[in-house]
């Protein structure tokens, strides 16, 4: 097939369950224009040189004509979609209640509750014969510690589910889909929940909790406006759950694919820091992110005009032989593992030692109930998200 059809058959959904044979002939190609007019970008050095480019922008609104109108305007605030300066401020403001600069703080704090929650749902598969790994794990645990965090009451938790997919949807590189209708399928989403947050910090103003949205709501200076706090609570709470469901899943897949490194980490618990490290690396919940050149620029000798749509193929990049030695291999003792599984430069995911922390605890919890275990259909059911790639069943029999 020709090499200008390689973001269509990324994104077809027949390609889901295994898109890196696609991945590794995106890095044989080098940079290639697509049949919508984007850029395909797929190997390590390229990549990472981009995400640090002051001349590529993370602001959706600068791309050219015909590819602008893809963001809901109620998203707009949101910092992951906007550039220095505004996106220094925001996620400042963000990152203020987690602590000191640099310091996990609150959510270190975290551990034992993440612990807790962890231990009753792990509990709560004792005596069963076959579950469904994302529904009766993997969601729920980082739901309900994203909501904690924020302080969403409990029984509020269930109407997440469809906003957030809602949401993530908009986000999703679908080539030949009317961007008008991507950014309708999400407005009401992205309004509803923003809303909703936006209302419930609204009513702890002066009277804080121990929990973020107070800390938002109360801040003493330089304060979020209310569509900002909004859009960085919709961000925190969507972010913080959608690529951890699929870091959980993604891990448990691979490691009953690798019996031998799911009992190697059996005997050598310790590894499990690592080993998470591995699965962002191999089985990367973020597959794919969009930039866009401020200016007319050169990518490994392709000249990329300015305001048209650069695709970045993370999980392309993690890979890459020519920086990885023995990429296709899942090692969980891997060193040297400078991965893009959380991104990089100034985007770098703000969130990652959550997650980190979520999956960490997930895999221990699950690890000793897997020796077992046997997966009931593989390649499982995929998500249809080509971004935020995972499976959306993952049933295995113990």
């Amino acid at each position: 097939m020709a090499v200008d059809t390689l973001l269509e058959r990324i994104t077809d959904q027949a390609n889901r369950p295994d898109p890196y044979p696609l991945y590794a002939e995106l890095r044989e190609a080098g940079v290639v224009r697509q049949t919508d007019g984007s850029y395909l970008v797929g190997t390590y050095y390229d990549i990472a040189a981009l995400l640090h480019d002051p001349r590529v922008s993370s602001d959706l609104r600068n791309l050219a004509d015909p590819y602008r109108d893809v963001v809901p305007e109620a998203g707009r605030f949101s910092f992951i979609r906007l550039d220095d300066p505004e996106h220094h401020r925001l996620r400042d403001l963000a990152m203020r209640p987690f602590g000191p600069p640099h310091s996990p703080g609150r959510v270190d704090a975290m551990r034992g509750q993440i612990a807790s929650i962890t231990a009753e749902l792990a509990e709560a598969l004792d005596g069963r014969t076959r579950i469904d790994v994302v529904e009766d794990f993997a969601y729920p645990l980082p739901v309900t510690v994203i909501c904690r965090l924020l302080g969403v009451p409990r029984e509020d938790e269930p109407v997440f589910r469809e906003w957030s997919t809602a949401i993530v949807d908009v986000a999703d590189i679908k080539p030949g889909r009317d961007p008008g209708e991507r950014r309708a399928a999400g407005e009401q989403a992205l309004t509803e929940m923003g809303r909703y947050l936006a209302d419930l910090a609204e009513g702890r103003r002066g009277r804080p909790g121990d929990d973020m949205l107070s800390a938002f709501v109360n801040e003493p200076e330089g304060a979020f406006t209310r569509e900002e706090l909004a859009a960085t609570s919709v961000l925190l709470l969507v972010a913080g759950h959608e690529t951890t469901v699929n870091l959980i899943a993604n891990g448990v897949l691979t490691l009953l694919r690798h019996p031998g490194e799911l009992d190697r980490l059996r005997r050598e618990p310790e590894l499990l820091p690592a080993a998470v490290e591995e699965v962002l690396r191999y089985e990367p919940p973020v597959q794919i992110r969009r930039r866009t050149p401020l200016v007319t620029i050169d990518v490994a000798g392709v000249t990329v005009p300015k305001g048209v749509p650069l695709i970045l193929v993370l999980a392309s990049a993690n890979r890459d032989p020519k920086r990885f030695r023995d990429p296709e291999r899942f090692d969980p003792a891997r060193t040297d593992n400078q991965h893009f599984g959380f991104g990089s430069g100034v985007h770098h995911c703000y969130g990652a030692p959550l997650a980190r922390i979520e999956t960490q605890t997930a895999l221990g919890a699950l690890i000793p109930r897997l020796s077992t275990a046997t997966l009931l259909r593989d390649p499982p059911a995929y998500r249809h998200n080509a971004t935020l790639r995972g499976p959306r069943h993952l049933p295995i029999e113990l």
